[in-house]
């Protein structure tokens, strides 16, 4: 990675031109790109992380791209399967985020959770590269998934911490304003639509200081839906997503059983991702 700095005040979204040249996306669905379907790539989705590497492409003609992110995955099985991978890819830039489908089981030792993140973490950080890692989303505004915030709120001010000491850095999603819109979320209301991958992306770019052309057209004022309609879609909400989630977590299955990683060597950005 080179980096010239024209002019940095407390704000890395000042000028500042940086080019990565391999960049690593470890984690679960969030990173896979769940919710953002493009048929025409890998697993049938484009997602936030392509849409970052094809903007690096754009400032280095050596840049590669490789993601391991696999939906499903707890943060053990990411630390077990695409930890020691991502080391050997040598890359100057990791982004990673792990740990939320270990927030949705019924019980979880937050702290062992984040000790183990932590040790990963270090692991990628004495790679050189560039490491971000993202909070978890306050879904403190959503039916039923309000039910995790005390554990999200506990494991971000730890992960937190983790950053503060390993020099990582952070993209707070916690802390993001505009995705309490649910046309931002897809219709399982769990993973984020194509509009919510996108502001991703851009704010992904922003954090790292890279110049990008992601442009984000403010969305339309909502419709309020009747009494009706809302019944309806939770109806419908239940019956595709909250039942055959039910039903795996009672059969011992995850929705990444037999699904492979979309990137899983690193590829040209102009090959992979035009």
């Amino acid at each position: 990675m080179t980096t010239d700095v024209a002019c940095l005040t407390g704000s890395i979204r000042s000028e500042v031109s940086v080019k990565f040249n391999r960049y690593v996306a470890l984690g679960d669905s969030f990173t896979e790109g769940v919710g953002d379907a493009d048929p025409a790539r890998p697993n049938g989705l484009r997602g936030w992380a392509d849409r970052v590497a094809e903007e690096l492409g754009r400032h280095s003609a050596s840049f590669e791209y490789a993601n391991l992110a696999i939906r499903g995955k707890l943060l053990d099985q990411v630390i077990e399967e695409q930890i020691d991978t991502a080391v050997a890819l040598r890359p100057d830039l990791v982004t990673i985020y792990a740990g939320g489908n270990d927030m949705m089981r019924p019980s979880i030792d937050i702290d062992g959770l984040v000790a183990r993140y932590e040790q990963a973490l270090s692991r990628l950080v004495d790679t050189g590269a560039t490491v971000v890692v993202f909070t978890a989303y306050d879904a403190g505004w959503a039916p039923v998934f309000r039910l995790t915030r005390g554990r999200a709120a506990v494991y971000n001010e730890l992960v937190r911490e983790v950053a503060d000491r390993l020099g990582v850095t952070v993209l707070d999603f916690w802390r993001l304003r505009g995705y309490d819109d649910y046309r931002m979320w897809d219709t399982d209301r769990l993973h984020m639509s194509s509009p919510g991958h996108a502001r991703m992306a851009s704010e992904v770019l922003d954090r790292l200081g890279v110049q990008h052309t992601i442009a984000l057209d403010p969305l339309p004022a909502a419709t309020e839906p009747t009494p009706d309609e809302r019944r309806r879609d939770d109806l419908r909400w239940a019956r595709t997503f909250l039942g055959p989630w039910l039903m795996r977590r009672v059969r011992g299955t995850s929705s990444g059983d037999g699904v492979t990683p979309r990137w899983p060597i690193p590829v040209p950005a102009a090959d992979a991702l035009s």
